[in-house]
């Protein structure tokens, strides 16, 4: 392998392993857990859920699954912003997560 290649694949590596290995606590800090509740609510989050698992959404959160970090499930929250065309900021997105990692993941 190249170095110049040896040094990019170690430094996203390192990368990679630091976004992994964030706490939820550091993820979420300041976090306004009413403006989530609100946009969860506002945005229809849970009736979207609905539609998409059935029951009453909740067999959409997974703790043991894909979702295993804090950052992941942040990630998650923003791949809906985009993909719904929501227009969240990212202090929005932010509270949404913590709002789910309250009530269903339990992140450390």
């Amino acid at each position: 392998m190249h170095p110049a290649l040896m040094v990019v694949t170690g430094v996203l590596a390192l990368t990679g392993l630091a976004a992994h290995a964030q706490t939820a606590q550091a993820v979420f800090k300041d976090a306004d857990l009413v403006l989530g509740a609100r946009l969860i609510a506002e945005n229809k989050c849970v009736e979207c859920h609905v539609r998409k698992v059935g029951g009453d959404g909740s067999a959409i959160y997974k703790p043991q699954g894909r979702i295993n970090t804090p950052g992941f499930l942040r990630g998650m929250v923003e791949q809906c912003n985009t993909e719904l065309n929501l227009g969240l900021f990212p202090e929005d997105v932010t509270a949404i997560a913590a709002v789910l990692n309250r009530d269903h993941y339990r992140f450390k």
